[in-house]
């Protein structure tokens, strides 16, 4: 059974945020995992000047969660396609009378 990919926040900025006292993403944020180079989307970490956050996962950095993406402006979709985890929701598709 393959193991569940767990995906962190990779952003084109940063910000400060005071009440937490920690640094947040910002501008466009891309999915990336943690022991790799490039984002869930192909894009390379260090050809694209993309900032690593390891301590936020990629839930908080989607606007609907509320989390830490008040400074996210876009959301990579081909990074949000891949990061979903709706793979094993519902089959794929399956011809049901292949030719002979």
């Amino acid at each position: 059974m393959a193991r569940a990919r767990r995906y962190e926040t990779a952003a084109s900025s940063r910000w400060w945020d005071a009440e937490d006292g920690r640094r947040l993403p910002g501008g466009e944020a891309h999915a990336w995992e943690q022991g790799t180079d490039q984002t869930a989307c192909g894009l390379s970490l260090y050809r694209s000047r993309l900032t690593r956050f390891p301590a936020v996962p990629w839930a908080e950095a989607l606007p609907e969660s509320g989390g830490a993406a008040d400074a996210v402006r876009r959301v990579c979709p081909r990074c949000a396609a891949a990061a979903s985890g709706r793979r094993g929701a519902h089959p794929g598709w399956r011809r049901t009378h292949p030719r002979p």
